[in-house]
């Protein structure tokens, strides 16, 4: 089977996130960009010229005046990619839903709509939701721990993949000779009872041309992996090594065979970030120059996230750093692990975070330097693909136009779009309908039995 070619996805961020604190003083980012609609169709028919797949928006529900500036004050995800989806014409808009704090129906009909509207363009990034403090958003007293979270949104993606069954695609009329407008059989009511929720169904909106939005999911948690396994077809990383980015992508692969899945049906996305100038040496002074102007406070801000709001302010940057209790699951599991094996080597909280602000792949360098690495990863196996966090508009203009075209004169990236659909583009297949594929399984063992009684009968003309 020939391998599809890279994939390149674009993560909008507005003001910046932890990582680039300092990005709002960029003079050619807006200060209100991060709720510009004209800022964020912009960034989407850019990265829609450079033929990218798709871009990407991140969320959460809960802030405090210490979060990093684009969580402060930014739009709703699929608000503002419905209105990205009426200036572009073959962009994936894929928005972040927390099945914590959504209910199924409302997340079902909200993304099914979206990609009527973007006719076949719509994906879900799956989030459980890492600030406990999102409860008291939502009238409750916790989240739950992160074996129950993860339980909820297995069962949440199970009613919404159902719901999204509803309708059989030939269920409205097609013309006006049409007996009906609506042919009832091929309408299904859902029915479910599970531990989390009961939905009855159906729901009240058709299938898109793509079936039904992929489902995005980054979690590498055993939890998350094996909810990656089931159902995800991206798995977006935060991997910085070829190594660990090929550890997640086999395990992952391996766990999808219990689930009768094909490898090739999961693509595996890597954060990156890149730094660009004309030369090597000029894209590193550059990110020396934006490491040393970065807002300290910030950055202890950012690692208070993962101490359910632990107050650094007032810690020595350069003692080691301390052994704090967590209260609760609370942050990204994979960097409390690295942190106690840092605590064990005697690092000091200021390089503690110079470590959290490198934590996906970021590459520095010239457009033929970037263009290396990235090709290095997909051609190991390491990467079908790249989720690019847009931060600094000079990287974002370099890596548009002089390293995308270098992509493509190497043969791994597109130079135009295969498909109107996300799916499509991403050379994902279309799920069939269950009920249609249940009657053709039907269908299929009837026609079986038949052949085999009209064999021991004698019988070879079929019917009598």
């Amino acid at each position: 089977m020939t391998r599809q070619k890279l994939k390149l996805g674009a993560i909008l961020i507005g003001v910046g996130d932890a990582s680039v604190s300092e990005l709002w003083r960029d003079p050619a980012v807006p200060l209100d960009a991060s709720v510009d609609i004209n800022w964020y169709t912009s960034q989407a028919r850019e990265a829609e010229e450079a033929k990218f797949d798709f871009v990407f928006i991140v969320d959460s529900q809960y802030i405090t005046q210490n979060f990093p500036h684009h969580h402060l004050n930014r739009l709703e995800p699929l608000t503002l990619l419905s209105a990205v989806a009426m200036v572009t014409n073959r962009i994936g808009l894929i928005a972040t839903i927390s099945t914590n704090y959504s209910e199924p129906f409302e997340t079902a009909r909200r993304l099914a709509s979206l990609d009527l509207i973007s006719s076949g363009r719509a994906g879900w990034n799956i989030v459980t939701s890492q600030d406990p403090g999102t409860a008291s958003n939502f009238s409750r007293i916790n989240h739950g721990n992160h074996d129950q979270r993860y339980q909820r949104a297995t069962e949440a993606v199970q009613v919404v993949q159902g719901l999204w069954q509803s309708y059989e695609n030939d269920a409205f009329a097609r013309d006006r000779t049409a007996p009906h407008f609506l042919d009832p059989a091929k309408l299904h009511r859902l029915d479910h009872q599970g531990k989390f929720f009961s939905v009855t169904g159906p729901l009240n909106i058709q299938r898109s041309q793509q079936g039904q939005p992929p489902l995005v999911q980054a979690g590498t948690s055993a939890q998350g992996r094996e909810l990656s396994a089931q159902y995800s077809d991206l798995v977006f990383s935060f991997a910085r090594t070829q190594e660990e980015a090929l550890e997640l992508a086999r395990d992952v692969r391996a766990r999808a065979t219990r689930y009768d899945r094909h490898q090739n049906e999961i693509l595996f996305f890597p954060a990156v970030s890149v730094t660009i100038g004309d030369t090597d040496e000029e894209a590193q002074r550059i990110a020396n120059a934006r490491f040393s102007a970065s807002d300290i406070q910030r950055q202890l801000a950012s690692l208070s996230r993962q101490f359910d709001g632990h107050d650094f302010s007032n810690y020595d940057l350069d003692a080691t750093f301390p052994l704090i209790e967590r209260k609760s699951d609370a942050g990204i599991e994979r960097f409390h692990i690295e942190l106690a094996e840092a605590r064990d080597t005697g690092k000091t909280l200021r390089e503690i975070l110079q470590a959290q602000c490198l934590s996906w792949l970021q590459i520095t360098g010239s457009p033929e330097t970037i263009a290396d690495e990235i090709a290095n990863w997909y051609v190991n196996g390491a990467a079908d693909g790249f989720n690019l966090f847009v931060h600094h508009p000079s990287d974002w203009f370099y890596f548009r136009n002089r390293v995308v075209p270098q992509l493509v004169e190497r043969g791994i990236f597109r130079n135009e779009y295969e498909t109107k659909t996300l799916r499509g583009n991403l050379g994902l297949k279309i799920p069939e309908n269950i009920y249609v594929h249940n009657r053709k399984v039907v269908k299929m063992r009837r026609s079986k039995k038949l052949r085999t009684s009209n064999r021991r009968t004698g019988n070879q003309g079929g019917l009598s």
